[in-house]
């Protein structure tokens, strides 16, 4: 059997006038050397996309953090320049393939943006620049600091007994690298909490009516997905449901199909 294949969505990026289709390379990396299956960048557009089509084509779908936030006519908010930068064409590919991969039971693991894109799909709201809001504390990235830093495994989430995630990293505290300035407001009715940081703020969710892996975290283990023992087996695990899907595509093709 050959590697399964992932889609991840692309975010809009403008470089020396020319307009990119672009996901940041630790997804990539992750998906390919935690996971271990293959990635396909979908291109973002505004309109004109078959999400069936794209999703006939793939095993899994990974929802990548960014450093554009959802734009909230989509939750019912009016957008201010403050809350952006926005990316549209981002919001209009990975929302249609976020609840088409849940309805047609395709795994899927959605991280930072991802999981706030997931809140969103399935009708919760967002909360933005959460530092201001009292007793949050200030969960952006520090200033000064190299890539390294900024990833730095720094805040503790505390993961609920009988979730999901407690399945695959243990129930109880466990060490992430949490950097955002928006975050679920409020939760999405298919959403289960997974996990919450100390003052409160949701870290974690899953699909409560899902019939596949479905996760989103607001941290960010494909940063050190290959050497940190928690993100590591969150992407294994996203790993093991992609091939466990594409395993059972296989065996539904009639075998006068294959020979």
């Amino acid at each position: 059997m050959t590697k399964p294949i992932v889609a991840i969505p692309a975010d809009i990026r403008s470089f020396d006038g020319a307009t990119w289709h672009a996901v940041q390379h630790q997804y990539l990396n992750a998906a390919l050397n935690a996971a271990g299956v293959m990635a396909f960048i979908i291109p973002a557009f505004e309109r004109g996309y078959d999400t069936d089509a794209i999703l006939d084509r793939v095993d899994g779908l990974l929802v990548s953090g960014s450093a554009s936030n959802v734009h909230p006519s989509l939750y019912g908010a009016e957008a201010t320049e403050r809350d952006g930068p926005f990316d549209p064409a981002r919001d209009a590919t990975s929302l249609p393939l976020i609840r088409r991969a849940i309805e047609r039971a395709i795994p899927m693991l959605a991280i930072c943006r991802g999981i706030q894109e997931l809140n969103v799909a399935l009708g919760g709201t967002l909360a933005t620049e959460i530092q201001d809001q009292p007793g949050i504390w200030d969960h952006r990235r520090p200033e000064g600091v190299d890539r390294d830093g900024m990833y730095a495994i720094r805040q503790t989430v505390h993961v609920k007994e009988g979730s999901c995630i407690a399945g695959i990293l243990g129930p109880g505290e466990v060490s992430v690298n949490s950097l955002h300035r928006q975050a679920i407001a409020k939760t999405a009715p298919r959403l289960q909490v997974e996990a919450i940081a100390e003052d409160g703020t949701v870290e974690a969710v899953s699909v409560i009516d899902a019939k596949a892996f479905a996760v989103g975290v607001q941290w960010h283990p494909e940063y050190w997905a290959e050497t940190d023992k928690p993100s590591n087996k969150l992407f294994a695990a996203f790993g093991d449901a992609v091939r466990n899907h594409a395993a059972g595509k296989l065996q539904a093709i009639p075998a006068q199909a294959i020979a």
